[in-house]
């Protein structure tokens, strides 16, 4: 099973590595990777432009993130400790999302998978990465 694990965790590194890299090297408009679509009318560009550098720093962080995920496929006893913390974080994140309060945004096929992923399926895995026994080679 480890293997699979492996796999599964860089899998999840490039699918986040690629989410980082659509925010960050693009912003709040994103480079458009995810789908194309004007979205947004800016009405003060100073304060746009405050705004946009922050999301591209969270983009930054969100690549930070897929990277230790990538690098933990090879080096996942170094980095285990670690990675539960992510688990942790991203968990935190999903539970952020509900603060929207609108049921029927957050039930959306625009939210719900990732909502569903943030809140179950990364805590299932963290739970597994969390249950490996320490490889000493």
């Amino acid at each position: 099973m480890g293997i699979v694990l492996r796999i599964g965790l860089g899998l999840i590194g490039v699918a986040i590595i690629f989410l980082g890299l659509n925010v960050g090297l693009g912003g709040i408009a994103t480079l458009g990777w995810q789908g194309a679509g004007k979205f947004i009318t800016i009405i003060d560009q100073d304060l746009f432009e405050v705004r946009d550098n922050h999301v591209r720093f969270i983009g930054g962080v969100w690549l930070g993130v897929g990277l230790v995920f990538l690098a933990s496929a090879f080096l996942l006893t170094k980095l285990k400790p670690t990675l539960l913390v992510l688990f942790l974080v991203i968990f935190v994140g999903g539970l952020a999302r509900l603060s929207a309060l609108d049921m029927g945004l957050l039930l959306s096929a625009d939210i719900l998978p990732s909502l569903l992923m943030e809140l179950v399926v990364f805590p299932l895995i963290g739970l597994w990465v969390f249950l490996q026994e320490p490889r000493y080679a």
